[in-house]
């Protein structure tokens, strides 16, 4: 309704606007709710419920401190190790509801990812940068293609992409060459 300089009419009352719309007002009176019944404490539902048996603990869980005690069930799929478990352990000092705690738990979870590609190494099969981020995929398939004269919402930070991917690898893999080189030079000191 545009705005104009004549009083607006008066809002309706309650009565006339339950007899103009069917079921309002349905929450103002808790005898007329609808879900009135079912909120009445001790009335035979049919609904039971029993408090689960307690999982094992192999070793000790991180808990909110909003809760008071261990959920029955959690996951075991991932324990806490190293550094990220750390991290992840001190989040849970902080209530959900701060940013901090999230926070943590993410750069917990970036962590681990540095500290398996790190463990990889020393395994027969190290991780593969190239294969595993699909950039091969890019060339094979028409990646750039695919984005050109569309409104896709990639193609805003598809710039950022190689940077992010190939950037923290290339730093360690200098961090790695100046490391060698200087243990060289050290060695060949001795030598003399």
């Amino acid at each position: 309704m545009p705005y104009t300089a004549e009083r607006p009419r008066p809002r309706p009352t309650p009565e006339e606007l339950r007899a103009k719309i069917p079921g309002w007002g349905v929450d103002l009176d808790p005898k007329d709710r609808p879900a009135f019944p079912r909120e009445q404490r001790g009335i035979p539902t049919g609904a039971h419920w029993d408090f689960p048996e307690r999982q094992e603990e192999k070793w000790p869980r991180e808990r909110s401190i909003e809760h008071k005690f261990l959920t029955p069930v959690f996951g075991t799929s991932t324990p806490p190790k190293g550094v990220s478990g750390a991290i992840r352990k001190y989040a849970y000092k902080y209530s959900e509801g701060r940013a901090a705690h999230w926070l943590l738990l993410i750069a917990g979870d970036r962590v681990d990812a540095w500290e398996s590609h790190l463990r990889s190494f020393g395994t027969l099969h190290p991780d593969n940068p190239i294969t595993e981020t699909g950039v091969l995929s890019e060339f094979k398939n028409h990646g750039w293609a695919s984005r050109r004269g569309r409104k896709r919402a990639d193609t805003k930070h598809q710039w950022m992409d190689p940077i992010i991917v190939a950037g923290p690898w290339l730093l360690v893999g200098t961090g790695v060459v100046l490391v060698l080189k200087g243990l060289t030079k050290a060695a060949g000191k001795t030598r003399r």
